[in-house]
This record gives structure tokens, C-alpha cells and sequence, in this order.
């Protein structure tokens, strides 16, 4: 076995261990903290349906995140935490503001 093969083979066991819940010593979890939406919304000048357009986000869904009955998970709550941090280039490399 090479060593390549052996370190993805590792790699893949770690993570099938950590998706199963395990904890494993040494082991980073990067993941973006919460997000207040309607606050990220608000600063960046944007209605709800122009903001929703803007980020294709459904405008039923950014509303349930505003009121809370939901939170963003996955890409939407990475892309939010981005423009919760930078939303002026965020608007720029999507062409517009």
C-alpha cells in the first residue's frame, strides 16, 4: 500500500468516525458560528426580496431565518457568515452595489 493511499485511507476512516459522532484526539471541526440574518440583511441596504434574488435564496426561507423559526446550515451559513464579514466585495464579485 502507498503511503498516498494510506493517509486518504486514514483521512476517510477519521472521517466516517467523526460523521458517526466519535471524537477523535487531534481531530479540528471548522464550522461557521451563527449568524444573525436579518442583521447581515439590514447592513447590507437590501429588502427581503432583494436580498433573497440577489443570493438565491428563497424568500420564504430568509424569512423563517429572520424570525428565527430556522437557522442557516451548510452553504447558506457559510455564504451568510461571508457576508456578514465582507459584504461590500461579496456584492462586487456578484456584480452589483
Amino acid at each position: 500500500m502507498s503511503r498516498a493511499f494510506a493517509s486518504i485511507k486514514k483521512g476517510l476512516e477519521q472521517a466516517i468516525a467523526h460523521q458517526q459522532g466519535r471524537r477523535l484526539r487531534g481531530a479540528k471541526v471548522h464550522a461557521p458560528s451563527e449568524v444573525d440574518v436579518k442583521a447581515v440583511r439590514q447592513r447590507t441596504g437590501l429588502t427581503q426580496a432583494e436580498f433573497a434574488a440577489k443570493f438565491a435564496i428563497s424568500l420564504g426561507t430568509l424569512r423563517h431565518w429572520e424570525r428565527g423559526d430556522r437557522r442557516p446550515r451548510g452553504t447558506a451559513l457559510v455564504l451568510l457568515s461571508v457576508i456578514a464579514r465582507e459584504p461590500k466585495a461579496v456584492m462586487r464579485a456578484l456584480g452589483g452595489f
